[in-house]
């Protein structure tokens, strides 16, 4: 199999433990990882019709959805990263700063989002750096979703009308970004219960702290 971090590992294995029923199988599966090689990698998840949960690297088959997008080491993935990275980041700074938002958090939120790929586009129909939707990029004016600015200048209004409207709070606020302002709301100001958007939120906060750091 492919590497994992051991900081990923950790939010995995707390994860797990809520939906694996068997000790035993909860045990191994903990060795099992602990025996991989350590790196950054793509980690997908799958759930399966008696809703066990299944997590690789290497999805064989369809029900796997990916929740953690990271460029492997020493691949070329993993040079642009770095680089797209590097030269990004002067811009991000300007636009975050610009509308008093934390550029870490915006870097963190990059990461997660598109690892600095700025023609990333998902099945859902989001485009560029910071994935915003159809509707988001007109509300903001941004009329080129791939353009590296553009997309960046709309992500961070968005996300600091998300951050004053749930009071600074980065977990709510990081909820809304990944399901929407009203999903939020919906559940009383709380992180909904939806598997992707806690998963989202985890993942976005341990860039953050890194980014950070």
């Amino acid at each position: 199999g492919k590497k994992l971090c051991y900081k990923e590992l950790l939010n995995l294995l707390g994860f797990l433990r809520k939906y694996m029923g068997c000790v035993n199988h909860f045990i191994l599966l903990i060795l099992l990882l602990v025996a991989i090689p350590v790196t950054q990698a793509d980690l997908y998840k799958k759930v399966d019709k008696n809703g066990h949960v299944y997590f690789t690297d290497n999805p064989v088959g369809g029900g796997f959805k990916l929740i953690m997008r990271t460029p492997k080491k020493g691949t070329i993935e993993y040079k642009n990263f770095q680089r797209n990275r590097r030269q990004l980041t002067p811009l991000i700074k300007q636009q975050a700063r610009q509308y008093k938002v934390d550029p870490a958090l915006v870097m963190a939120i990059i990461h997660a989002e598109s690892a600095y790929d700025r023609k990333a586009v998902s099945r859902a129909g989001a485009v560029g750096l910071m994935q915003l939707m159809p509707g988001t990029a007109k509300r903001y004016g941004v009329s080129n979703r791939t353009d590296a600015a553009q997309n960046i200048r709309g992500g961070v209004q968005y996300l600091r009308y998300l951050l004053e409207l749930f009071k600074f709070n980065i977990k709510l606020t990081l909820a809304a970004y990944n399901a929407g302002e009203s999903a939020v709301l919906k559940y009383g100001n709380k992180v909904p219960p939806y598997p992707e958007t806690e998963q989202y939120v985890k993942k976005v906060v341990t860039y953050y702290q890194d980014y950070l750091n």
